[in-house]
């Protein structure tokens, strides 16, 4: 009887263990594994073996854009809603976002990226696919027209949308690599469903659309390509959910109220860039890293640049665990808890950002170890050119910058003065034929 007893509890602790294993995945068959085989293959050719290269490059375009700014004259005319023409107020945005014929050369945006997921491509060079019907019907058979039919294709395609709408997925919507959803020139929503799954790809731009209100999916049958369609467990509600893939870029999104996390990022997942981005309303922002047992996440290299962390947050913005993490020119305005916090050692460089304390005395302190200090000292956090108000503060830890073997190649960052500025179209742009966005 004992024994038996045993063997349930090992069966339980089993199928919990396994959907965090394999991201919702109930029967790991041949097509997953070998997708899961390459993927890792993609994630190591994709890890930057010396970040700091890539902080400095990011660093340097920022001060190159800057430089083209008369700051007074552009802090003036921002100072209020913003009604003049197209200002590019970072370099992600100089790259495109003022151009009038971004409708006739949507794949320009591709070549914009930068920080750790410079060089993702999406569908850059395939096909357009308009997506023009909101319906999500047929999980195993999508009906073509629609984005489900359109992110499971074998080729690269770059997806747009033929007019506003709200698209309710009645599961995770599983995306293969090559892809881009482009929301310029349309508004649209992914809400009051489930959300996007990642999930041993790579390649992916999603850019220009709002998610919110997203809730776990119950399972089932469910498409992932042409050529296989699988049983899935229940999804965790997370707005993106990024497992075991590489060269991924989220910009311009609008993220809130959903049931998990806004961004998780596991499994080894690298070369990541989260940009231009607004997130409210909303408990656990962005997990890097779910797990303090899988070592393999110190591959993972994510930027996080550019965004708001607005109204309603509480923490986790971001919550890394190994790993290394360039954060960098975001307006910390809202937190209830902590913004910044790790485990496992996870290198975090915080620069030229601005962290606004709320007003409880217990709250103002940026970061957050899970660790006693003991263990926490010589793990690298350090700020930089951050702004610090209403009392906030950055426990910094491990070595100095400065006493870097790279510090006479480093480029200082841009001053948290500025991320008001710097940060000021976050969010979905609107986007018209003929005008910059």
């Amino acid at each position: 009887m004992a024994r038996g007893r045993l063997f349930g509890l090992f069966l339980i602790s089993f199928a919990v263990i396994a959907p965090a294993m394999h991201a919702f995945i109930a029967k790991y068959d041949d097509y997953w594994q070998r997708q899961e085989a390459e993927a890792r293959r993609k994630v190591q050719k994709a890890y930057h073996p010396e970040p700091y290269n890539v902080t400095n490059h990011l660093n340097y375009h920022i001060h190159m854009t800057m430089k083209e700014f008369n700051f007074n004259e552009t802090r003036r005319s921002l100072a209020a809603k913003y009604t003049g023409e197209c200002k590019a107020t970072n370099p992600i945005d100089g790259c495109w976002r003022c151009q009038s014929n971004w409708h006739e050369n949507r794949f320009r945006l591709a070549d914009c990226a930068l920080g750790f997921g410079r060089g993702t491509t999406g569908g850059k060079g395939g096909k357009i696919y308009v997506v023009t019907d909101s319906s999500d019907n047929d999980l195993v058979n999508p009906k073509p027209g629609t984005l489900r039919h359109a992110v499971i294709q074998d080729e690269p395609l770059w997806i747009i949308f033929s007019r506003p709408m709200i698209i309710n997925l009645k599961q995770e919507l599983i995306m293969n690599s090559n892809k881009t959803i482009d929301g310029r020139g349309a508004n649209v929503k992914i809400a009051g469903g489930a959300g996007i799954t990642i999930q041993f790809v790579e390649n992916i731009i999603i850019h220009g659309i709002r998610i919110h209100d997203i809730v776990p999916g119950s399972g089932g049958m469910i498409r992932d390509s042409v050529k296989h369609y699988g049983l899935r467990t229940r999804s965790d509600g997370d707005a993106i959910s990024i497992f075991g893939a590489s060269r991924i870029w989220l910009d311009h999104l609008s993220l809130t109220r959903c049931s998990d996390g806004l961004v998780d990022v596991v499994q080894g997942s690298t070369a990541i860039t989260i940009s231009n981005c607004h997130m409210t309303d909303h408990n656990d922002v962005f997990l890097f890293g779910a797990s303090d047992s899988y070592t393999e996440d110190k591959k993972m290299q994510i930027t996080v640049a550019f965004n708001h962390f607005g109204k309603g947050l509480i923490q986790r913005m971001p919550r890394c665990r190994f790993g290394f993490f360039h954060v960098v020119n975001n307006d910390y305005t809202h937190w209830l808890m902590y913004a910044i916090g790790g485990s496992m050692n996870p290198t975090i460089i915080s620069q030229g950002n601005r962290f606004i304390a709320p007003p409880d005395e217990r709250a103002k302190e940026v970061t957050k170890r899970y660790v006693a200090e003991s263990v926490w000292k010589s793990w690298n956090w350090r700020s930089e050119n951050d702004v610090l108000m209403n009392g906030a503060f950055f426990r910094e830890s491990g070595s100095p910058v400065v006493n870097h073997p790279y510090k006479d190649k480093m480029i200082p960052p841009f001053s948290g003065s500025e991320v008001n500025m710097i940060t000021r179209f976050v969010g979905p742009l609107k986007c018209e034929p003929g005008k910059g966005c």
